[in-house]
């Protein structure tokens, strides 16, 4: 009896004890005290920050405009008849390759030739006449009023088969320009008015390239200058810019752009989508990764960069391009380390323990 209640004093001391220690036991675990010294655990909770950096430096970039535009013919001319006429011959057809001059239509010559005839047999009678009258003026047996009306009257005689022979040379409708023939075309048969439609003509080399640039970057653009355009049908063609609009457009703000390319097997066609890259001055400029760019506390795109105190800096950077590899930016200096990992968890003006992963200037040259 005795020995049962010493151990229950002794159980009892042993729990007071350890409730008096400290220790807590959740789920059976205890968690263990801080073993370090004091001294240890203040250089642990000091230490800085580490961070991945990249040294990059800037390189000479040649910068593009990227215009969305449309082929079109160098020239389209709707030809049409001078006179009226009922279409006897028509020796092109659609698709056909003409020169300038090549007949496109002939109209019925009708009366036209009986008319040339008629006005040139009255050219020689007044012709006869005023010779005549002035020879009896050399002798004086002729007035000089009449010499005069005689040739008058041969002057209306020339202009009159000039007026025959323009008439019937309108019967025929020829090339203004080479090309190509096109739709619409008239049908041999058919009356054509004064005026209407024989056949209608495409010059298509050189092949033009048109679009629109913003108010912003027309200053940019040097006529002349070459450049690279890719058509949705899949060529890859060069031409060159040839003109450029000094007037924009009040609705969308813009300023027409043109682009001549050589055509002269035909291959191009007008009315194809097509993305011409124009080439500006070049830029001297760091090329980034995308993951790279952070924002601060105003909403300016920058990046946190280390300087040579391991201090960390923002600055804010403007995108100049991209490509397959990132983002061309500049307004950064010449050579500068970059934060890559870890930019989101430091902030400016905190010392940080740089890493550096690989020098990407020396990499890339």
């Amino acid at each position: 009896m005795i020995a049962r209640t010493v151990l229950a004093l002794v159980l009892a001391a042993g729990i007071a004890a350890w409730m008096m220690s400290g220790t807590v036991v959740i789920s059976g675990a205890a968690e263990q005290a801080e073993t370090r010294p004091p001294a240890e655990r203040s250089e642990a909770d000091s230490a800085l920050f580490q961070v991945r950096v990249q040294r990059i430096a800037a390189r000479e970039r040649q910068k593009v405009l990227t215009m969305r535009a449309r082929t079109r013919a160098d020239a389209l001319v709707k030809v049409a008849a001078e006179t009226a006429g009922r279409i006897e011959e028509r020796p092109v057809s659609r698709g056909s390759t003409v020169k300038a001059g090549d007949l496109l239509c002939q109209l019925d010559r009708g009366v036209r030739s009986a008319e040339l005839a008629r006005f040139e047999a009255e050219a020689a009678k007044a012709l006869l006449d005023h010779e005549a009258a002035t020879k009896l003026q050399g002798r004086g047996f002729e007035s000089q009023t009449r010499v005069a009306a005689t040739k008058a009257a041969l002057d209306a005689a020339h202009a009159l088969v000039a007026a025959a022979e323009q008439e019937l040379d309108h019967t025929r409708v020829i090339a203004p320009i080479d090309g190509v023939v096109q739709e619409p075309i008239a049908e041999v048969g058919s009356v054509l008015q004064m005026g209407e439609l024989c056949a209608m003509i495409v010059d298509a080399d050189p092949i033009v390239v048109t679009g629109q640039v913003t108010e912003r970057d027309i200053a940019k653009i040097e006529q002349g200058i070459e450049t690279k355009v890719h058509l949705v049908t899949g060529e890859t063609v060069t031409g060159h810019v040839s003109f450029i609009s000094r007037t924009g457009n009040a609705d969308t703000r813009t300023f027409t752009v043109e682009i001549q390319v050589p055509n002269a097997d035909l291959s191009l066609r007008a009315g194809v989508t097509a993305e011409a890259e124009i080439p500006l001055d070049p830029i001297t400029a760091h090329r980034l990764s995308p993951g790279v760019l952070t924002l601060d506390d105003k909403g300016v795109v920058g990046v946190r960069i280390v300087n040579d105190d391991n201090i960390v800096e923002f600055k804010p950077v403007q995108i100049a391009g991209q490509d397959q590899d990132g983002f061309w930016v500049t307004g950064l200096p010449q050579v500068v380390t970059v934060i890559t990992v870890g930019q989101e968890y430091v902030s400016e003006g905190q010392k940080v323990d740089p890493v550096m992963v690989s020098d990407k200037a020396e990499q890339d040259a």
